[in-house]
């Protein structure tokens, strides 16, 4: 674990994620993961990637050190619902991984992307490569992976503008009375749990669910869920909440 430290010298109110990706090596999703594990500190408080800071503020940062590997392509069986020269959509089975980390470097979706396309978008490096967007892995659904740089900065950008949008089907526990609702709650890691995430207002990002209900049974609902944000297990937290 590497400790960095910062301090802004311009005179300026920007957010955190911004200042630290336009002046140091760590990208925007980067300090996002890392202010979400509660990684980053700004005058010796854990702070929030939304955090606008100023000139004066010290920040600083533990900072993962990399861990060399080897991502190897794997001739997995892929179920492709499209592909061309710039995306391949793939509708990934109940149980997949979608991409290599610490415990589970191989048997993921990226290592079997590496083995059918050759070459994937480089932006998210050697464990992400191509990946715009992923899905838990015991959740089925389609993934878009990215052939080049600018299909995935697209792609990413309309995410973030909101001009696609992510649709999920689930079953919960429970009946829920309204046909149709907002859940607009925070969302961050469990104190308790930190592999957990909850609705808390400690250490959290905005997180919004539209849901539908689509069909109601004795003891469980059929819900179509479309996020506006996409946070870790948001589906799931914001089911507890609710």
């Amino acid at each position: 674990m590497a400790k960095q430290t910062w301090i802004v010298s311009e005179d300026i109110k920007e957010r955190l994620d911004k200042y630290l990706s336009s002046n140091t090596e760590l990208s925007r999703t980067r300090v996002q993961q890392l202010a979400d594990e509660g990684m980053i500190f700004v005058n010796g408080k854990v702070a929030k990637s939304s955090l606008k800071v100023v000139s004066g503020d010290e920040i600083s940062c533990d900072v993962p050190e990399d861990r060399p590997v080897d991502i190897l392509p794997e001739n997995i069986p892929l179920d492709i619902l499209y592909e061309d020269s710039d995306i391949i959509v793939i509708n990934k089975p109940k149980g997949m991984v979608v991409h290599p980390a610490p415990g589970n470097y191989s048997n993921t979706m990226v290592n079997a992307l590496l083995y059918h396309c050759k070459d994937l978008s480089g932006i998210n490096g050697v464990i992400r490569p191509g990946i715009v967007h992923r899905i838990d892995k015991d959740t089925t659904g389609c993934i878009v992976a990215c052939k080049n740089d600018k299909a995935h900065e697209a792609i990413a950008k309309q995410l973030e503008n909101k001009t696609c949008h992510r649709v999920y089907k689930t079953i919960v526990v429970g009946n829920i009375t309204h046909d149709d609702g907002l859940i607009d709650a925070p969302i961050g890691r469990d104190p308790r749990d930190r592999q957990r995430m909850k609705v808390t207002e400690e250490n959290s990002r905005d997180a919004r669910t539209h849901f539908h209900v689509l069909e109601r049974f004795n003891v469980a609902t059929y819900l179509e869920c479309r996020l506006e944000t996409g946070r870790t297990h948001q589906i799931r937290a914001h089911m507890k909440y609710i």
